[in-house]
């Protein structure tokens, strides 16, 4: 069967507007145009444009589901198979969520005590689940699923007064980062105490440290775009960090 734009988009729930703007990306091209000079889609592209839109609402942005979808090695059963992980993954997630806004509820109304532990599981399974899904496959190829999964079971044992200073610690590590940036100097104290505030972050997942895994932690930081993202509030900032980590953690010779 085939569809002209409008119908494709009626079909989808998107607007024309986004079909043209995939066309225009290269993302979803149609199979033809017609001798009117509209877009007609096939089967195939139906089924590219369903694979797209699962990956958007796994919340990945449309460069990396461009790089995805064409790569020579990609396959649609298997995206297929992993799209229905990560959903699995979700609706655990919400499940929990769900469970932990219950338990409050009846802790509030006395009908059961809660302790502060149990408060903050919910969001520490959240943050293991969203972690998972971004960054899963490519981490416990790296690492191993043993250090992954004793990373996230000390997530999940953390305690409050923990959880809250790792979350200061990020916030530092960033602000430190783009003071030492202004330097030009990855081996300078400034970026040094960087690198020593990433550890200390890092300790709160990490089982142990292991200096070739920081370095390696900070060259991935600079090779996949998600996690560059985060880093990368000036141009060439996640590239100092990964330099900074290198010299701190001896993978780089100090000038």
């Amino acid at each position: 069967m085939e569809y002209t734009i409008q119908n494709l988009a009626q079909l989808a729930g998107v607007s024309t507007r986004t079909l043209r703007y995939y066309d225009e990306i290269g993302i979803l091209k149609p199979a033809r145009i017609n001798s009117s000079g509209y877009r007609i889609y096939g089967q195939k592209e139906v089924d590219r444009l369903q694979q797209i839109m699962f990956y958007k609402a796994l919340g990945i942005c449309l460069e990396r589901v461009k790089k995805i979808i064409t790569s020579p090695s990609y396959d649609e059963t298997e995206a297929l198979k992993d799209h229905r992980e990560q959903l699995l993954g979700k609706r655990k997630q919400l499940d929990v969520l769900i469970a932990n806004v219950e338990k409050t509820i009846d802790s509030m109304e006395g009908r059961t005590m809660m302790i502060d532990k149990e408060k903050f599981e919910g969001f520490k399974q959240q943050l293991i689940d969203e972690n998972e899904a971004k960054y899963g496959k490519e981490i416990r190829e790296k690492y191993g699923n043993d250090m992954v999964n004793r990373s996230n079971e000390k997530l999940k044992n953390m305690k409050k007064e923990d959880y809250d200073e790792v979350s200061r610690l990020a916030i530092e590590v960033q602000e430190t980062l783009e003071k030492a940036f202004k330097t030009g100097d990855p081996s300078g104290d400034s970026a040094q105490k960087t690198a020593e505030l990433h550890k200390k972050w890092l300790m709160y997942y990490w089982s142990e440290y292991n200096k070739d895994a920081h370095a390696g932690l900070a060259q991935m930081y600079l090779d996949d775009e998600r996690f560059k993202k985060y880093y990368e509030k000036k141009p060439g900032m996640t590239e100092f960090l990964r330099d900074a980590i290198f010299v701190y953690t001896g993978t780089m010779k100090k000038n």
